[in-house]
């Protein structure tokens, strides 16, 4: 055991000593805000449609109003039901389009997911990420199947990629127990964390679960790197309406008390939500109430969130279709025409799309009397003879 600590902490030292001299750059600091994970538009062959998933980007961004960041080939993307050519483009597409948006004052983040079954796979997307110029990489280290010491591969192979590249891109680490690879811990260890944190080029990471393992995070988070350089985005969103509700009366004060024990005080960076592809302006206003802790609209804000999560839940129906779901509604609102599901995704029923639409005219509707009227998400560039008025399904 004594052998592996001070193995790995030999290679920390290896890695951050080649970044050092690769490059001196400027610390990069963390984006706070929303990220959207965003879907990945398939015909019904499997074939990426660019356009569309071009207008998908150009809607979670709402012309600066909506996404700080857009993180292309993640789970919602379904980067593990599609090969490398197409994680690739839809990472290109990302940065492409963020970069069309900051030409003209709307600046946004592109983060290309480079997760790959295979370590060969994930490296040459890391290359890609490079060639690119993506803002930062995400990796999910327990997802990838041939990878036994996420340590040693963030910190000496990434490294290597760095050192013959002669320049790094920020790396944020992916936690999610629903994609880990089969035989993996469902969860990266606090302290392997700790110790990819210690390299340079390593910014934060995107924990995909409940609060309890989230705050595992969060209490350690001060020993990572000096504050504001290492991140916690939480990718279940829902939970931010928890962390940051303020504390009122008993119930309050004892919830807030909790939660502080938890997070050990220090509260998510910034948030990954889902169905921020389809509300993107109402997901970045929660992300800012509850930010300011402004209960009032925390509490309408996250009644309309906690309605689109029940939207997409049918009796019986395992897994979720959340995937189906947010095409569903992007289709219905005409941002795109095609709402397959990649191979293996699972997918609506007729009568559960006709269900889902249905009461997500009636969340829509409610929307439109509860929330601020600029934040309520729109699209004007649609296909000639689609409407994006409230209809049925």
């Amino acid at each position: 055991m004594t052998g592996n600590v001070t193995t790995r902490r030999n290679l920390l030292s290896i890695a951050s000593a080649r970044v050092r001299r690769i490059r001196a750059n400027s610390r990069y600091r963390p984006l706070a805000g929303l990220s959207v994970p965003i879907v990945t538009v398939l015909d019904r062959a499997g074939r990426l449609l660019v356009d569309e998933q071009r207008a998908v980007v150009r809607y979670a961004l709402q012309g600066g109003a909506g996404a700080d960041i857009i993180f292309a080939a993640g789970t919602t993307g379904e980067w593990n039901r599609m090969d490398n050519p197409r994680r690739q483009l839809v990472a290109r597409i990302a940065v492409e389009e963020c970069r069309r948006a900051g030409a003209v004052g709307k600046t946004a983040e592109a983060w290309a997911g480079i997760t790959a079954p295979t370590r060969a796979e994930t490296l040459a997307n890391l290359e890609h990420a490079l060639d690119i110029e993506a803002d930062a990489a995400v990796v999910a280290p327990l997802s990838i199947a041939d990878l036994d010491d996420p340590v040693d591969f963030v910190t000496r192979e990434l490294g290597e990629v760095f050192d013959r590249r002669g320049r790094t891109l920020p790396i944020f680490l992916y936690d999610n127990e629903d994609i880990a690879a089969a035989g993996k811990s469902p969860h990266l260890h606090t302290r392997d964390v700790k110790r990819m944190s210690q390299l340079p080029y390593v910014s934060g990471i995107k924990v995909t679960s409940g609060k309890a393992v989230l705050g595992n995070y969060t209490r350690a988070a001060a020993h990572f790197k000096r504050a504001g350089e290492f991140a916690i985005y939480p990718g279940n969103a829902y939970l931010i309406f928890d962390l940051f509700q303020p504390s009122a009366g008993l119930g309050g004060r004892l919830r807030s008390g909790w939660n502080r024990y938890l997070t050990n005080g220090a509260l998510p960076h910034g948030v990954v939500a889902g169905a921020a592809n389809v509300m993107p302006r109402e997901w970045q206003r929660a992300w800012q109430v509850c930010r300011a802790g402004e209960a009032s609209l925390m509490g309408r804000y996250g009644a309309v969130m906690e309605e689109f999560r029940a939207a997409g839940e049918f009796a019986g129906a395992s897994p979720k279709r959340t995937i189906a779901c947010l095409k569903a509604a992007l289709g219905h609102l005409g941002v795109i025409s095609s709402e397959a599901v990649a191979a293996g995704t699972p997918a609506l029923e007729p009568d559960e799309r006709r269900v889902f639409i249905r009461r997500f005219n009636e969340l829509r509707r409610r929307a439109c009397v509860t929330l601020e009227p600029e934040w309520l998400s729109h699209w004007t560039t649609r296909p000639a003879g689609r409407r994006m008025a409230l209809r049925d399904a």
